[in-house]
């Protein structure tokens, strides 16, 4: 699983970046379960979203164009 951009609630989360499974499908479940929490739990400035590319498994991250103004100092915004 690769996270493309790694924002602040993502850096001080319990999850690590670039994580290998044995299998697409351990990689899909625990990406969709990432994605789910991570965009109910963290700061909700960003939208997370699973999709598969080449063979891997990426997790995108979006600035939200809800009206929320700032970010959660990843550094990836600017």
């Amino acid at each position: 699983i690769i996270v493309e951009k790694e924002c602040g609630c993502f850096k001080r989360s319990i999850y690590d970046n670039n994580m290998n499974f044995e299998s697409k499908d351990d990689a899909l479940m625990q990406a969709t379960m990432m994605v789910q929490h991570m965009n109910t739990k963290f700061c909700q400035k960003h939208d997370f979203e699973v999709r598969e590319e080449n063979g891997n498994i990426l997790i995108s991250v979006e600035i939200k164009e809800s009206g929320n103004s700032g970010c959660c100092g990843g550094g990836h915004c600017s």
